[in-house]
């Protein structure tokens, strides 16, 4: 990626997530955080990866949520990237990777003997 796109996107990251907290109604939309944002080349386009926390059905309808306000969010984008000459396609997708973390992490607690604490020096 070069270094506009790579600043664009980082603006897209900050302008979505500030909309989707502020702007956005829907109660479907759960807790949600975006993980990266992907511009095409020509800056047409922007691949939205959001990690949704909650049981899989939770983040279904979240991405549904988001699916159904892109219309909203774009034109939002519109009008506050008055840098870009168009406003960006988006496209959301969820990110597992945080989940897959935390998934991770659980599994090691259960095989791993727990630490013991530290003495002051017996």
């Amino acid at each position: 990626m070069g270094y506009r796109t790579t600043q664009v996107a980082g603006q897209v990251r900050q302008e979505v997530m500030d909309i989707i907290q502020h702007d956005l109604k829907d109660p479907r939309i759960g807790f949600v955080s975006i993980t990266e944002v992907r511009m095409s080349p020509d800056l047409r386009s922007a691949r939205v990866r959001v990690s949704v926390l909650g049981e899989p059905e939770e983040q279904k309808a979240s991405l549904k949520g988001l699916i159904s306000a892109k219309g909203l969010i774009r034109h939002e984008l519109g009008r506050r990237l008055s840098n870009l000459k168009y406003s960006p396609e988006i496209h959301f997708e969820i990110d597992p990777s945080i989940e897959y973390s935390v998934h991770i992490s659980k599994r090691l607690r259960e095989v791993l003997p727990p630490e013991a604490p530290a003495d002051g020096g017996s």
